[in-house]
């Protein structure tokens, strides 16, 4: 390589001229400046953001480091935010309703259905596990009998209008 009387740059095992380093975009010399590398093309940061940089699906800006993908979209993370009360969900556990992502504690609060045991929300998160029968779920925990407490949890049952009992206390009657 002749020597131009400028610095010379090095990036992925080749070298350049600082004035021969030019940006794909606008034919710009990058120079020194921060650049991002495009497959076998380089681009200054204007260009990049302008041309080739995915857009939040949100706030439609230039996406230009880390963020979250859901349902093939990104989003910036603190674009990222529970349809509800408006939380960051990047980094904590969601789910969706439709189209839209919530945050657990909305989520429970708008559609879960309520466990017939305890009557709190069952989530599908932390002890996620459940039992349904007919129009009622529990959490498998919860999943006892009505009389004696008994799991039914891999057992028969018996249901008994809004109760459901164990083979010994159906038997009992």
């Amino acid at each position: 390589m002749q020597s131009c009387g400028s610095k010379l740059l090095e990036y992925g095992g080749s070298t350049w001229h600082e004035h021969c380093f030019m940006c794909h975009g606008c034919d710009k010399p990058i120079g020194g400046e921060a650049f991002i590398p495009d497959k076998n093309n380089y681009y200054c940061v204007p260009c990049y953001e302008g041309r080739l940089a995915p857009r939040c699906s949100c706030c439609k800006k230039a996406l230009t480091r880390g963020g979250v993908t859901y349902r093939d979209e990104v989003w910036h993370k603190e674009c990222f935010l529970c349809t509800g009360c408006k939380t960051p969900l990047a980094g904590q556990p969601f789910t969706s309703e439709g189209e839209k992502p919530y945050c657990v504690k909305c989520f429970s609060t708008l559609y879960a259905k309520k466990c017939a045991g305890c009557n709190t929300a069952i989530t599908g998160f932390g002890d996620g596990k459940y039992v349904s029968f007919e129009d009622r779920q529990w959490h498998q925990p919860c999943f006892k009998c009505s009389r004696c407490s008994v799991s039914l949890v891999g057992s028969g049952f018996f249901p008994d209008r809004d109760q459901i009992l164990c083979t010994d206390c159906n038997n009992d009657d």
